[in-house]
């Protein structure tokens, strides 16, 4: 009835154009998003239960270790000749190791050789076969924060944890010593001390970072010398406070001493200690001389880093008759190639004139950078580089 009202009523010459009916999808946007998520469920589960990957996409790395000569291989009792030769073929390798790599996603394996010979990606030089003699546990003592050196059987944490080096030849030319210092906060950094420069540079590390005792492990594992830098007082403290536990002026010997032991815990292996800052605690002899006691009746040397000229620590390890050494130069306190390099020049100056130069610099890229191209240059000019140990006994025999 009212189609036929409308067109009556609609003028003459002119058609009526019925209304467009909207075209609707059989189901709503949130029913076709559930059917997608459950399409993906499927194909997932699908992937889990039929796929053979064993490993879940996780990476897989397999290492042929070795056997001693006098164990028997693996299948010569049992009666597998190949699996005996292949294990012989394993053991040949000397030194090596053959690490087979698989992809957790897709199984495809590839074996990869490392050991003495094989080349390090950063350049440094392969690790020796033999490293550093372990942590010594005649020479640790308890105390309520953890283990400490201590002197014991004769044997003292200076002579067994010393780097090797040819103390004949170096009482008789110039020698340099280098010490890197600030490790063990920043594994990044770190690695790249321990892994560029050469092992007769020394170590120096903080008690700080998540896990100091497992860096300084890995630095004597390619023979560095290692040293426990200990944090004392600034002149501008606590507006430049350099961290938890800091020896302090103001603060008893007992006190003082308590605390040390606190950082002599953080790890092991050191052969010494070098202040962290510590002007004004180095310059005051009352607080600065029972840390020189104690870490002297500990069988420790100690290194000045030279950045108080009033430091009490010369007089003080001389009557304690302790290895001592005073840096002479800090090598990047400018730090810029062209600063770092001539730094480097007055040391070797200065190690021709005197027979013996001490140079420190922390671990920043262009200080390691210098400092490794520097290094390969020093045989040709008639210089050794040593160890800080060897570098404080020849000072003493001086």
């Amino acid at each position: 009835m009212t189609e036929m009202t409308d067109d009556l009523s609609t003028p003459l010459g002119q058609k009526t154009e019925r209304q467009k009916r909207r075209f609707r999808l059989p189901f709503t946007a949130m029913q076709a998003l559930a059917v997608l998520l459950g399409l993906f469920l499927v194909a997932f589960l699908a992937v889990a239960l039929f796929t053979d990957n064993p490993f879940g996409g996780e990476p897989v790395a397999r290492i042929a270790l070795r056997k001693p000569a006098d164990e028997k291989l693996p299948g010569a009792a049992s009666g597998q000749p190949e699996q005996a030769a292949k294990s012989a073929q394993q053991a040949s390798s000397g030194d090596n190791k053959t690490v087979t790599i698989i992809d957790g996603s897709s199984g495809k394996r590839q074996d990869v050789v490392i050991g003495s010979d094989a080349a390090d990606k950063t350049g440094a030089e392969p690790a020796p076969a033999m490293a550093m003699a372990g942590i010594d546990q005649r020479l640790l003592e308890k105390s309520r924060y953890g283990m400490i050196p201590v002197v014991a059987d004769g044997l003292k944490p200076f002579t067994v944890y010393a780097a090797d080096a040819d103390r004949t030849k170096a009482a008789k030319m110039p020698v340099i010593a280098i010490v890197v210092g600030g490790l063990g906060v920043g594994a990044a950094k770190t690695a790249d001390a321990i892994m560029k420069l050469p092992p007769a540079v020394t170590l120096a590390f903080t008690p700080y970072g998540a896990d100091p005792a497992k860096l300084a492990e890995r630095a004597r594992a390619q023979r560095h010398e290692i040293l426990l830098q200990v944090p004392m007082e600034p002149f501008d403290y606590p507006d430049n406070d350099p961290g938890p536990q800091t020896l302090l002026t103001t603060l008893t010997p007992e006190q003082n001493i308590d605390r040390l032991y606190w950082h002599l815990s953080r790890f092991q292996g050191y052969a010494g200690i070098a202040n962290f800052m510590g002007a004004r605690f180095t310059a005051t002899d009352t607080v600065m001389q029972p840390i020189i006691r104690e870490a002297a009746k500990r069988g420790l040397g100690y290194l000045d880093d030279g950045s108080s000229p009033r430091s009490a620590a010369p007089s003080l390890t001389a009557a304690q008759s302790m290895p001592f050494a005073k840096a002479d130069f800090t090598i990047d306190a400018v730090p810029t190639s062209a600063e770092i390099d001539r730094t480097l020049v007055k040391l070797e100056t200065l190690a021709k004139e005197r027979g013996l130069a001490v140079g420190v610099a922390s671990a920043l890229p262009i200080s390691i950078e210098r400092l490794a191209a520097w290094i390969k240059t020093l045989d040709s000019r008639g210089i050794m580089l040593v160890p800080l140990t060897t570098a404080m006994l020849k000072s003493k025999s001086g």
